[in-house]
Protein backbone atom coordinates (compact mmCIF):
# COMPACT_ATOMS: atom_id res chain seq x y z
CA UNK A 1 0.00 0.00 0.00
CA UNK A 2 1.27 3.54 -1.02
CA UNK A 3 2.28 5.85 1.76
CA UNK A 4 1.34 8.81 2.74
CA UNK A 5 4.32 10.03 4.54
CA UNK A 6 6.08 10.92 0.86
CA UNK A 7 7.55 14.54 1.36
CA UNK A 8 6.47 17.03 -1.09
CA UNK A 9 7.70 20.33 -1.99
CA UNK A 10 6.94 23.40 0.08
CA UNK A 11 5.31 26.80 -1.62
CA UNK A 12 8.67 28.30 -1.42
CA UNK A 13 10.43 25.23 -2.84
CA UNK A 14 8.00 25.32 -6.23
CA UNK A 15 8.88 24.79 -9.13
CA UNK A 16 11.22 21.62 -8.26
CA UNK A 17 13.21 22.59 -11.45
CA UNK A 18 14.63 25.78 -12.88
CA UNK A 19 12.99 25.10 -16.27
CA UNK A 20 9.20 24.97 -15.21
CA UNK A 21 7.03 28.08 -14.38
CA UNK A 22 7.50 29.78 -10.91
CA UNK A 23 5.40 28.37 -8.42
CA UNK A 24 4.19 25.53 -10.36
CA UNK A 25 4.16 21.92 -9.23
CA UNK A 26 4.85 21.04 -13.05
CA UNK A 27 6.83 17.41 -12.68
CA UNK A 28 6.07 16.79 -8.92
CA UNK A 29 4.71 13.26 -9.80
CA UNK A 30 6.26 13.23 -12.97
CA UNK A 31 6.22 14.98 -16.47
CA UNK A 32 4.09 12.96 -17.91
CA UNK A 33 1.01 12.91 -15.17
CA UNK A 34 -2.27 14.09 -15.56
CA UNK A 35 -3.91 13.63 -12.20
CA UNK A 36 -2.20 16.50 -10.24
CA UNK A 37 -2.82 16.95 -6.88
CA UNK A 38 -5.41 13.62 -6.85
CA UNK A 39 -2.19 11.54 -7.13
CA UNK A 40 -2.69 12.32 -2.94
CA UNK A 41 -5.30 10.03 -2.96
CA UNK A 42 -3.26 7.05 -1.76
CA UNK A 43 -4.66 3.69 -0.55
CA UNK A 44 -3.57 4.47 2.64
CA UNK A 45 -5.64 7.88 3.24
CA UNK A 46 -8.97 6.36 1.38
CA UNK A 47 -8.56 3.63 3.98
CA UNK A 48 -8.11 5.64 7.03
CA UNK A 49 -11.02 8.31 5.70
CA UNK A 50 -13.28 5.70 5.68
CA UNK A 51 -13.27 5.39 9.19
CA UNK A 52 -14.91 8.22 9.68
CA UNK A 53 -18.07 6.34 8.59
CA UNK A 54 -19.74 6.35 12.35
CA UNK A 55 -23.70 6.54 11.43
CA UNK A 56 -23.69 5.86 7.44
CA UNK A 57 -25.67 9.11 6.73
CA UNK A 58 -25.01 10.07 3.35
CA UNK A 59 -25.44 13.61 1.91
CA UNK A 60 -25.23 14.37 -1.21
CA UNK A 61 -23.57 17.43 -2.70
CA UNK A 62 -24.73 17.78 -6.14
CA UNK A 63 -27.35 20.27 -6.84
CA UNK A 64 -30.11 20.60 -9.48
CA UNK A 65 -29.33 20.52 -12.98
CA UNK A 66 -31.96 22.77 -13.46
CA UNK A 67 -29.69 25.46 -11.07
CA UNK A 68 -28.81 28.08 -10.92
CA UNK A 69 -30.23 28.19 -14.65
CA UNK A 70 -30.04 31.69 -15.32
CA UNK A 71 -27.30 31.08 -18.37
CA UNK A 72 -24.56 32.01 -16.27
CA UNK A 73 -21.19 32.88 -18.77
CA UNK A 74 -23.56 31.91 -21.71
CA UNK A 75 -23.66 28.45 -20.80
CA UNK A 76 -27.10 26.92 -21.64
CA UNK A 77 -29.64 25.29 -19.85
CA UNK A 78 -29.93 21.42 -19.94
CA UNK A 79 -32.56 20.01 -22.38
CA UNK A 80 -34.02 16.75 -21.33
CA UNK A 81 -36.42 14.31 -23.62
CA UNK A 82 -38.18 11.45 -23.09
CA UNK A 83 -38.53 8.77 -26.50
CA UNK A 84 -41.04 6.28 -26.17
CA UNK A 85 -39.71 2.38 -26.71
CA UNK A 86 -42.94 0.50 -26.71
CA UNK A 87 -46.50 1.08 -27.36
CA UNK A 88 -48.87 2.86 -24.25
CA UNK A 89 -45.80 4.56 -22.99
CA UNK A 90 -45.24 1.64 -21.22
CA UNK A 91 -40.91 2.01 -22.14
CA UNK A 92 -39.03 4.75 -22.11
CA UNK A 93 -35.59 6.48 -22.46
CA UNK A 94 -34.35 9.84 -22.15
CA UNK A 95 -31.86 12.18 -23.51
CA UNK A 96 -29.83 15.17 -22.67
CA UNK A 97 -28.79 17.82 -25.62
CA UNK A 98 -26.77 21.02 -25.20
CA UNK A 99 -25.50 19.72 -21.74
CA UNK A 100 -23.01 22.00 -20.58
CA UNK A 101 -21.13 19.78 -17.99
CA UNK A 102 -20.67 23.23 -16.10
CA UNK A 103 -23.87 24.76 -16.03
CA UNK A 104 -24.33 22.99 -12.56
CA UNK A 105 -22.36 21.60 -9.92
CA UNK A 106 -18.94 20.61 -11.39
CA UNK A 107 -15.69 19.73 -11.38
CA UNK A 108 -13.30 21.99 -13.29
CA UNK A 109 -10.46 19.65 -14.97
CA UNK A 110 -7.13 20.25 -15.79
CA UNK A 111 -8.29 21.18 -19.18
CA UNK A 112 -10.30 23.79 -18.11
CA UNK A 113 -7.65 26.39 -17.63
CA UNK A 114 -4.49 26.77 -18.48
CA UNK A 115 -1.59 28.65 -16.58
CA UNK A 116 -1.92 31.47 -18.12
CA UNK A 117 1.55 33.33 -17.67
CA UNK A 118 3.22 30.54 -19.49
CA UNK A 119 0.64 30.14 -21.76
CA UNK A 120 0.70 25.83 -21.31
CA UNK A 121 -1.65 23.94 -19.24
CA UNK A 122 -0.46 21.91 -16.22
CA UNK A 123 2.37 19.94 -16.38
CA UNK A 124 3.32 22.18 -19.93
CA UNK A 125 0.28 20.09 -22.05
CA UNK A 126 0.30 23.29 -25.12
CA UNK A 127 -2.97 24.38 -25.93
CA UNK A 128 -2.70 22.82 -29.36
CA UNK A 129 -2.50 19.46 -27.04
CA UNK A 130 -5.88 20.52 -25.80
CA UNK A 131 -7.38 21.88 -28.69
CA UNK A 132 -9.66 20.02 -30.75
CA UNK A 133 -8.80 18.94 -34.78
CA UNK A 134 -5.16 19.94 -34.43
CA UNK A 135 -2.09 17.98 -35.28
CA UNK A 136 -1.19 17.76 -31.85
CA UNK A 137 -4.32 16.82 -30.24
CA UNK A 138 -3.76 14.08 -27.27
CA UNK A 139 -5.88 12.92 -24.59
CA UNK A 140 -3.83 14.94 -22.28
CA UNK A 141 -5.23 16.28 -18.93
CA UNK A 142 -8.76 14.50 -19.99
CA UNK A 143 -11.81 14.47 -17.13
CA UNK A 144 -11.33 10.53 -17.81
CA UNK A 145 -8.12 10.77 -16.11
CA UNK A 146 -9.63 11.97 -12.93
CA UNK A 147 -12.72 9.18 -14.04
CA UNK A 148 -10.45 6.33 -14.31
CA UNK A 149 -8.77 6.77 -11.00
CA UNK A 150 -12.14 7.93 -9.19
CA UNK A 151 -12.10 10.36 -6.25
CA UNK A 152 -12.27 9.52 -2.50
CA UNK A 153 -10.58 10.19 0.82
CA UNK A 154 -11.17 12.66 3.89
CA UNK A 155 -12.69 15.86 3.21
CA UNK A 156 -13.31 18.81 5.74
CA UNK A 157 -15.70 21.84 4.93
CA UNK A 158 -15.16 25.11 6.64
CA UNK A 159 -18.52 26.76 6.87
CA UNK A 160 -17.55 30.39 6.37
CA UNK A 161 -21.13 31.61 5.57
CA UNK A 162 -22.40 30.03 9.34
CA UNK A 163 -19.02 31.70 10.77
CA UNK A 164 -19.19 35.10 9.22
CA UNK A 165 -23.66 35.34 10.41
CA UNK A 166 -21.28 35.77 14.34
CA UNK A 167 -18.30 37.33 13.03
CA UNK A 168 -18.83 39.13 10.31
CA UNK A 169 -22.99 40.14 10.40
CA UNK A 170 -22.52 42.88 6.67
CA UNK A 171 -21.28 39.69 4.75
CA UNK A 172 -23.41 39.04 1.72
CA UNK A 173 -22.50 36.15 -0.40
CA UNK A 174 -24.33 38.17 -3.71
CA UNK A 175 -21.64 40.50 -3.47
CA UNK A 176 -17.84 40.67 -4.22
CA UNK A 177 -16.27 39.86 -0.99
CA UNK A 178 -12.22 38.31 -0.40
CA UNK A 179 -12.50 35.44 1.46
CA UNK A 180 -9.08 35.22 3.34
CA UNK A 181 -7.05 32.65 4.37
CA UNK A 182 -6.54 33.97 8.14
CA UNK A 183 -10.58 33.43 7.75
CA UNK A 184 -10.14 29.98 6.55
CA UNK A 185 -8.15 28.99 9.64
CA UNK A 186 -10.16 31.48 12.21
CA UNK A 187 -13.35 29.09 10.51
CA UNK A 188 -11.04 26.03 11.26
CA UNK A 189 -10.66 27.02 14.73
CA UNK A 190 -14.18 27.87 15.64
CA UNK A 191 -15.07 24.27 14.29
CA UNK A 192 -12.35 22.61 15.87
CA UNK A 193 -11.11 21.21 12.45
CA UNK A 194 -7.69 19.92 11.64
CA UNK A 195 -6.46 19.33 8.34
CA UNK A 196 -4.95 16.34 7.26
CA UNK A 197 -2.39 16.03 3.92
CA UNK A 198 -4.66 14.75 0.49
CA UNK A 199 -7.55 16.81 2.28
CA UNK A 200 -10.38 17.49 0.02
CA UNK A 201 -11.59 21.14 0.94
CA UNK A 202 -15.18 22.65 0.81
CA UNK A 203 -15.84 25.91 1.67
CA UNK A 204 -19.84 27.00 2.15
CA UNK A 205 -20.49 30.96 1.29
CA UNK A 206 -23.88 30.70 1.53
CA UNK A 207 -24.44 31.53 -2.27
CA UNK A 208 -26.50 28.70 -2.81
CA UNK A 209 -28.45 29.44 0.77
CA UNK A 210 -29.14 32.80 -0.62
CA UNK A 211 -29.75 31.85 -4.52
CA UNK A 212 -32.42 29.39 -3.00
CA UNK A 213 -33.92 31.95 -0.18
CA UNK A 214 -34.45 34.41 -2.70
CA UNK A 215 -36.38 32.23 -5.55
CA UNK A 216 -38.22 33.17 -8.69
CA UNK A 217 -36.71 36.79 -7.17
CA UNK A 218 -33.42 35.32 -7.19
CA UNK A 219 -32.74 37.59 -10.63
CA UNK A 220 -33.76 40.75 -8.88
CA UNK A 221 -30.81 40.66 -6.47
CA UNK A 222 -28.03 39.46 -8.91
CA UNK A 223 -25.67 43.01 -10.02
CA UNK A 224 -25.57 41.06 -13.55
CA UNK A 225 -27.47 38.04 -14.69
CA UNK A 226 -24.93 36.60 -16.99
CA UNK A 227 -21.46 37.26 -14.88
CA UNK A 228 -23.22 38.24 -11.13
CA UNK A 229 -20.68 39.27 -8.45
CA UNK A 230 -19.99 36.58 -5.50
CA UNK A 231 -18.26 36.19 -2.49
CA UNK A 232 -15.48 33.41 -2.38
CA UNK A 233 -12.05 32.64 -1.97
CA UNK A 234 -9.19 35.87 -2.48
CA UNK A 235 -6.81 35.38 -5.34
CA UNK A 236 -3.52 36.17 -4.47
CA UNK A 237 -0.44 35.09 -3.30
CA UNK A 238 -0.98 34.20 0.57
CA UNK A 239 -3.75 32.24 -0.64
CA UNK A 240 -2.06 30.26 -3.17
CA UNK A 241 1.01 29.35 -0.81
CA UNK A 242 -1.93 28.22 2.05
CA UNK A 243 -3.28 25.85 -0.11
CA UNK A 244 -0.22 24.40 -1.45
CA UNK A 245 1.20 23.75 1.81
CA UNK A 246 -1.64 22.05 3.37
CA UNK A 247 -1.69 19.81 0.28
CA UNK A 248 -5.07 19.42 -0.62
CA UNK A 249 -5.99 16.75 -3.39
CA UNK A 250 -9.08 19.46 -4.53
CA UNK A 251 -10.49 21.96 -3.52
CA UNK A 252 -14.81 23.24 -4.07
CA UNK A 253 -17.46 25.22 -3.03
CA UNK A 254 -21.35 26.69 -3.10
CA UNK A 255 -20.66 29.49 -5.46
CA UNK A 256 -19.89 29.47 -9.42
CA UNK A 257 -16.17 30.53 -9.59
CA UNK A 258 -14.74 29.11 -6.24
CA UNK A 259 -12.64 32.74 -5.86
CA UNK A 260 -14.39 36.14 -5.82
CA UNK A 261 -16.04 36.90 -8.44
CA UNK A 262 -15.81 39.37 -10.68
CA UNK A 263 -12.43 37.79 -11.30
CA UNK A 264 -9.95 41.09 -10.96
CA UNK A 265 -6.53 39.39 -13.39
CA UNK A 266 -7.23 36.00 -14.49
CA UNK A 267 -3.30 35.54 -14.68
CA UNK A 268 -3.00 35.70 -11.67
CA UNK A 269 -6.04 34.04 -10.26
CA UNK A 270 -6.99 30.48 -8.63
CA UNK A 271 -7.91 29.00 -11.54
CA UNK A 272 -4.50 29.86 -13.15
CA UNK A 273 -2.46 28.78 -10.22
CA UNK A 274 -4.69 25.75 -9.26
CA UNK A 275 -5.78 24.31 -12.27
CA UNK A 276 -2.61 25.20 -14.43
CA UNK A 277 0.10 25.36 -12.22
CA UNK A 278 -0.98 22.64 -9.26
CA UNK A 279 -3.22 20.38 -11.36
CA UNK A 280 -5.47 20.69 -8.43
CA UNK A 281 -8.97 20.01 -9.60
CA UNK A 282 -11.78 22.76 -8.54
CA UNK A 283 -15.23 22.24 -7.52
CA UNK A 284 -18.16 24.96 -8.12
CA UNK A 285 -21.74 24.79 -7.34
CA UNK A 286 -21.53 21.92 -4.32
CA UNK A 287 -24.78 21.80 -2.32
CA UNK A 288 -23.73 21.69 0.99
CA UNK A 289 -26.66 22.87 2.88
CA UNK A 290 -28.00 19.44 4.70
CA UNK A 291 -24.47 18.58 5.36
CA UNK A 292 -23.76 21.90 6.86
CA UNK A 293 -26.95 21.66 9.03
CA UNK A 294 -26.30 18.76 10.14
CA UNK A 295 -22.28 19.35 11.21
CA UNK A 296 -24.10 22.36 13.07
CA UNK A 297 -25.47 19.92 15.45
CA UNK A 298 -22.57 17.34 15.82
CA UNK A 299 -19.45 19.33 15.43
CA UNK A 300 -18.40 17.33 13.09
CA UNK A 301 -16.47 18.35 9.74
CA UNK A 302 -14.61 15.92 8.15
CA UNK A 303 -15.96 12.90 6.50
CA UNK A 304 -15.50 10.28 3.67
CA UNK A 305 -16.10 11.45 0.54
CA UNK A 306 -16.42 9.84 -2.66
CA UNK A 307 -16.95 11.41 -6.64
CA UNK A 308 -17.57 10.22 -10.21
CA UNK A 309 -16.63 12.45 -12.88
CA UNK A 310 -18.32 10.99 -16.01
CA UNK A 311 -15.77 8.96 -17.87
CA UNK A 312 -15.74 10.91 -21.21
CA UNK A 313 -12.44 10.53 -23.11
CA UNK A 314 -10.93 14.26 -23.34
CA UNK A 315 -13.34 15.99 -21.12
CA UNK A 316 -12.96 19.12 -20.18
CA UNK A 317 -15.37 19.21 -16.85
CA UNK A 318 -17.90 17.26 -15.78
CA UNK A 319 -20.80 16.87 -12.63
CA UNK A 320 -18.82 15.33 -9.87
CA UNK A 321 -21.61 12.83 -8.59
CA UNK A 322 -19.78 13.62 -5.48
CA UNK A 323 -21.42 12.08 -1.62
CA UNK A 324 -20.89 12.61 1.93
CA UNK A 325 -20.74 9.72 4.38
CA UNK A 326 -20.79 10.53 8.01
Amino acid sequence: MPSTTTALPSFDQLPIDPKYPPQTAWGVWGSEDDLGTLNLLTEERVTNAAKLIKRGTVFSLNWNLEYPGTGFFGRTAICHSYKSLAPGDMVFDDCYSNFNTQVSTQWDGLRHFAHLSSGHFYNGVKPSEVARGTEDSNSRLGIHHMARKGIAGRAVLLDYARWAAKHNPTYDAFKRTEITVKELDQVAEWQGVQFEQGDILMIRTGWIHDFTKYGDKVVDHLDDPHEPSCAGLQACEETFKWIWNHHFSAVCSDNFSFEAHPIKDWTTSCHAAFLGGFGMPIGELFQFEALAEDSAKDGVYAYFFTSAPLNKEDGVASPPNALCIK
